[in-house]
Formats: C-alpha cells, sequence, structure tokens
C-alpha cells in the first residue's frame, strides 16, 4: 500500500446562484488527497493518513475517498473543523482565502499516529501540511519513525505564504529528504530551496547530495526531466491536450509516476537507490498520460484507469 500523508481539505469555489450573486460550492481538494485519490482511481492500493473533522465537510472528505477506493482506515478523525480554502478568481486567476486555525488537518499531532503495519509499503508526503505547523512537524516525526525501510516520495509544493519561519522550514526539509527516495520539485520549487544563482541542473545535483536517489523537475507544458544519482538525466515532453484547468495536474502527475514504478515493482527503497534509466521514462511518461487527462477537463479530476 502506498501511504499518503498530508493535507485534505474543502474548495470553496465561487459559482453564480439564480440572484445573480456568487454563492461558494464545496469541492473536495488538498494536494496530497488529490494523488490519494488518483492512485486509487489508477487501480493501486491506496492508504490516506490525515486528520479529518467529523463535521460535515469531512464526511464529504471521507465519502470521496472511499468512492475512489482509497483505504482510511489511518485517518485520525476529530472534533475540530475542517480546512476550508475560499476561492477568488480575478482576470482568470485564483487567490486563496485559509481557515485553517485549529483544524483538524493542522493540529494532527504525533501522539495521534496510528501504527502502520507491514502492509504499507510506501509513503507520499507533500503540500501545505509540510509548512503549517504543528502537523509539519507530525508528518516529519512519521517519515522519521516509519521511513527507514520504506520507499519514500515527496513534493514540498512550494507555498510561501504558509512558511511563518524559513529557516525552521528549511531545516526539516533537509531532515525529510535525508530519508526520501524521489523528490519531485516545479523549477518554481528549486529555486525558492535553493536561491543561489546556479543552473537548475547544479540545483537538482545539490538536492541529489542531500539524500534523494531520483530527482524530478518537472516544467509544466515543457515536460519533465528525471535526474539519477550516476548522472542519469531522462526528459520526457508534456501530453499535449486542450487544457481546461490546470488544478491538480502536479499531484495527477505524481500519482501516475508512483504507480507505473510500483507495477514495474521499483517503489522499493533497495531499486530507487539504482533505477534504471528506462523504468524512470516509463515512470515520467506515465505521469505526464495520467496529468494531461486531468487538465483536458474541469477542478482535480484524475482518471480512472479505464480511461487511459
Amino acid at each position: 500500500m502506498i501511504l499518503c500523508c498530508g493535507e485534505a481539505l474543502v474548495d470553496m469555489i465561487p459559482t453564480p446562484t439564480d440572484s445573480g450573486r456568487d454563492g461558494f460550492v464545496p469541492h473536495s481538494g488538498g494536494a496530497v488527497f488529490n494523488t490519494a485519490i488518483a492512485l486509487g482511481r489508477l487501480g493501486v492500493q491506496t492508504g490516506m493518513l490525515t486528520g479529518l473533522s467529523t463535521d460535515m465537510f469531512g464526511q464529504q472528505l471521507t465519502d470521496a475517498l472511499q468512492a475512489s477506493h482509497v483505504d482510511t482506515s489511518h485517518v485520525v478523525t476529530s472534533d475540530r473543523p475542517t480546512t476550508l480554502a475560499f476561492v477568488r478568481l480575478q482576470n482568470g486567476h485564483a487567490t486563496y482565502n485559509f481557515f485553517d486555525e485549529n483544524s483538524a488537518g493542522r493540529m494532527l499531532a504525533a501522539d495521534d499516529l496510528p501504527a502502520l503495519s507491514g502492509e504499507v509499503s510506501s509513503l507520499y508526503f507533500g503540500g501545505i501540511s509540510l509548512a503549517s505547523e504543528p502537523c509539519a512537524t507530525t508528518y516529519a516525526t512519521l517519515l522519521r519513525r516509519e521511513g527507514t525501510d520504506r520507499a519514500v516520495m515527496l513534493d514540498p509544493n512550494i507555498r510561501p505564504q504558509f512558511i511563518r519561519d524559513i529557516d525552521r522550514y528549511r531545516a526539516r526539509l533537509d531532515q525529510m529528504l535525508a530519508l526520501t527516495d524521489i523528490l519531485k520539485v516545479s523549477d518554481e520549487d528549486l529555486n525558492w530551496i535553493l536561491p543561489a544563482p546556479l543552473a537548475l541542473s547544479d540545483k537538482v545535483k545539490l538536492m541529489l547530495e542531500k539524500g534523494p536517489g531520483v530527482v524530478i523537475l518537472t516544467r509544466g507544458g515543457d515536460g519533465a526531466t528525471g535526474y539519477l544519482a550516476d548522472g542519469t538525466e531522462v526528459t520526457v515532453p508534456a501530453t499535449r491536450v486542450n487544457i481546461v484547468d490546470t488544478v491538480g495536474a502536479g499531484d495527477t502527475f505524481n500519482a501516475g509516476v508512483l504507480a507505473k514504478l510500483s507495477d514495474l515493482g521499483a517503489l522499493r527503497k533497495s531499486r530507487l537507490n539504482h533505477l534504471p534509466a528506462d523504468v524512470l521514462e516509463q515512470a515520467l511518461a506515465h505521469g505526464a498520460r495520467v496529468a494531461a487527462v486531468t487538465v483536458s477537463r474541469a477542478g482535480a479530476n484524475p482518471p480512472w484507469a479505464d480511461e487511459l
């Protein structure tokens, strides 16, 4: 089982009402939630570890996970509220107002963490849950406790507005990278993590030195490049489609990569340190193919396996 560890929240999307004014419609979301949903729909044995509320929005998130065949036995429930992200659209660009104080997800503590069985073979971390305290420390604790023998993928998906203490965030990220096997970053992520005036390829080499055996650099419509510790580089183009909505594209790409690595028997710590270039290429191509379906339709709506 691939266990996705991180945020699940509700995006409140503005929608016209009969009165002419906008109302807000709740849509299930969150970067880690989206990846879990995509993996479940691709037929991969998947679970999610997060903090969910017992309120109506928490039930909506639980129902959505289960409808996409995501195991929820590792979910920690509480009567704290669900994180809400109210979206405002201006000139085609989205801005967010988050209501996250004392939420079920953000307040997840190390003492809340369930024991993981041997069924959990891989861990996935990412999103704003790596920046928001105290849950960020909780997920770092989980990785230290459970990541030694399990394959680990991490996508920091940097959102500077969530990072209150930059030095603390960087130190925690470095600790997590030491146990990470696959690091996925965008060029924007990489330039934030390493702001020095270096070429992206040089920054990737520095990230490889921090621990990962594979670094995947995505560049939107320009495709993705995978870098291995031995210096091998593999590049795949983005799959060309008519883009409707890019929400969840990176999250779905991650799911496609993990799904293909799992299918090829390569999602193991021992293999990821010496991954063949052709296996990495297949994984990246599958990630691009899966993400292409998501961006071709509205919302973070990953494809089911039979849609591929």
